[in-house]
């Protein structure tokens, strides 16, 4: 759409200075205002496929996003049930259901992301159709949505730990805020790179599951680094998954665990693999098969 730009002058010489300089500011007030109104625009078309994805997967009931908490929530309280009766009361000096909580909930995040944006696009390729929607507004919806979700899932968890005196009030919400945003940033960028690579390659869509069980062990959320051994610990950390977690261990359990992360080094990753992603999408995009 075509937008005219109004330039007001007041005065003679004291508002613009002349015709030419009323265009001047126009232009340069215009330039400033277009980068804010695309951003609202995509911001719009993000908003309306989140709406759309909660009413298809879930219905139009008003039960939808509940059930998006609903499901991580009640895997991860299964699992924190079970831990506590196989397991002894204590994992790693800290009680067994908040270590399960830091770890099975980073776990979920890292899956769920993964997962929904594997056939994001294959799923939605008839809002192709429409031009203003392209395959990253896909994507950043459902990854939104989940991240949104599993947020929600957590705190409930927490809440109900927290009532049970399996766990106290975070330590640093600062680097728990933090760690946990990388996490749901990294996981969006292997998302969406495994989902490109998927959309040329059908083998690889195929040994996805696979790789989703091998980041189990490789992302530490059933242990923690500092029960590596020390000669081994330095190449366990090249991965940039158990630095988050660790982050969120030591945002929630302050000094009482023993912790090795660099926030920097994940933060870069994930920026790297939404970039490689965004690349990759460039590519195949003809590969897409728009209904």
């Amino acid at each position: 759409m075509l937008e005219r730009n109004f330039a007001v002058c007041y005065g003679g010489g004291l508002g613009c200075g002349g015709r030419s300089s009323c265009i001047i500011d126009s232009g340069h007030h215009h330039l400033f205002q277009a980068p804010f109104k695309s951003l609202r625009r995509h911001g719009r078309i993000i908003v309306a496929l989140m709406m759309r994805e909660i009413m298809t997967r879930f219905g139009r009931q008003g039960l939808g996003f509940l059930w998006l908490v609903g499901e991580p929530l009640l895997f991860c309280l299964g699992v924190v049930a079970m831990w506590t009766v196989i397991k002894p009361p204590y994992e790693h000096g800290i009680r067994v259901g908040a270590f399960v909580m830091t770890g099975y909930m980073c776990l979920l995040l890292l899956r769920h992301q993964i997962a929904y944006c594997l056939h994001a696009v294959g799923a939605n390729t008839g809002l192709l159709y429409h031009r203003q929607v392209r395959p990253i507004h896909i994507y950043a919806s459902r990854g939104l949505l989940e991240f949104a979700g599993s947020t929600l899932a957590f705190a409930i968890v927490y809440a109900i730990l927290l009532a049970m005196g399996q766990v106290g009030l975070p330590q640093d919400l600062g680097l728990l805020y933090t760690g946990w945003a990388t996490l749901g940033l990294l996981s969006f960028g292997m998302g969406l790179t495994i989902s490109a690579l998927a959309m040329r390659y059908e083998t690889f869509e195929r040994l996805t599951q696979l790789l989703t069980y091998l980041l189990i062990p490789l992302s530490g959320a059933f242990f923690m680094a500092s029960a590596v051994p020390s000669q081994y610990r330095d190449q366990f950390l090249l991965i940039p998954l158990p630095h988050t977690v660790e982050m969120v261990r030591a945002g929630i359990f302050g000094e009482f665990v023993e912790t090795h992360y660099n926030p920097i080094y994940p933060l870069a990753w994930a920026g790297g693999l939404i970039f490689l992603g965004l690349l990759l999408l460039s590519v195949v995009r003809n590969h897409i098969d728009v209904e």
